[in-house]
């Protein structure tokens, strides 16, 4: 058989895979809010965004590639390129670095940043280029969509990929917790690595009333920013796992999903005195990561007992000038636990 026929092949594969994802995605209800986001899905390659990637086997991991010598083997990538699961695309000495997100957390996010026709928008962490793409398709003009990365590797991997796949946004190397000044101000932010508190130079680079979301502990918090110096907003519902920041201030888009085999959570510390039905409840876990270094897990969990055992929904977060804090229910309520500046 011919390479046009092979490609042709793989090509009709992947538009197969793509509409099953979609379908997958659309039956989860992750875009019912805003289904415009459907067509960005159906319509974006994500295969041309993992040319390889790492499954977990016994032992380690397997590389899945796009150009293996093996029909089979090129059939699974592209097959395993469009599942709803993270890919991991980046590792050293067995460890992981970087991954695809979990296209129907990424559905779920999109949909989350509520993106408007002719919004700037900038994301922290570039990884593969897959979600500036969606973005850039979305609104139409790639000029509008800002992505940056602290890695070189991985930003000029990105725009490779972008390119592929028809797509120039701006594609930046740089420290994420500084945000992109030169391309501000922006109408949107979003991030795919954990803070521990939110970055002042992304709300000074913000229009006001923009948006910003970003994983926060193991929870995900929508803001809107007033100006400057002030944002507030809650938690959304769902919980997110990421790899935190690193680098000098810096930020990374690492992902690394329970699915991909790490814990995904930080270790909550001394817990040991706790009952285990709270030790393993996860939105106990999400407490004790948004008050670590202000409540001792005991604290937490007679709040979290007194309380009610309370959703994420329930939380948010507040910026105020040289001040940051989360807090349960009310800003100026009785639960605040001040956040690293």
């Amino acid at each position: 058989m011919s390479a046009q026929a092979l490609d042709k092949d793989l090509d009709d594969l992947a538009a197969a895979a793509r509409a099953a994802l979609v379908r997958e995605i659309d039956a989860s209800g992750a875009w019912a809010d805003d289904p415009v986001w459907r067509e960005a899905f159906a319509t974006v390659p994500r295969h041309l965004f993992v040319p390889y990637y790492y499954v977990g086997v016994a032992g380690g991991y397997e590389r899945r590639w796009g150009q293996s010598p093996d029909a089979a083997a090129r059939e699974r990538w592209v097959r395993g390129a469009y599942a709803d699961t993270p890919l991991a695309t980046r590792l050293r000495d067995g460890e992981l670095l970087s991954s695809s997100s979990q296209p129907s957390l990424m559905a779920m996010m999109l949909v989350a940043l509520e993106v408007a026709d002719g919004d700037r928008v900038l994301e922290i962490g570039a990884g593969t280029g897959y979600n500036a793409a969606l973005l850039a398709h979305r609104l139409g003009d790639d000029g509008l969509v800002t992505t940056v990365d602290l890695e070189p590797e991985i930003t000029e991997a990105a725009r490779q990929h972008l390119a592929a796949a028809g797509h120039h946004p701006a594609v930046v190397t740089g420290d994420g917790a500084r945000g992109v000044p030169e391309r501000a101000p922006f109408d949107r932010i979003i991030a795919t690595c954990a803070l521990p508190s939110i970055p002042r130079a992304w709300l000074a680079q913000c229009r006001p009333g923009a948006r910003i979301l970003t994983p926060l502990g193991t929870g995900l918090v929508a803001l809107t920013v007033r100006d400057a110096e002030h944002a507030e907003g809650r938690f959304l519902h769902t919980p997110a796992y990421f790899v935190p920041l690193r680098g000098g201030g810096g930020a990374s888009p690492l992902e690394r999903g329970r699915e991909l085999g790490g814990r995904g959570e930080p270790e909550p510390g001394h817990v040991g005195g706790l009952p285990r039905g709270a030790r393993d409840h996860e939105l106990f876990r999400f407490l004790l990561a948004l008050t670590r270094g202000s409540l001792d897990p005991q604290e937490a969990y007679t709040l979290w007992e007194r309380e009610g055992q309370p959703q994420r929904e329930r939380y948010g977060i507040t910026v105020s000038g040289e001040h940051e804090w989360a807090w349960l229910d009310d800003p100026e309520g009785p639960y605040a636990w001040a956040l690293p500046g």
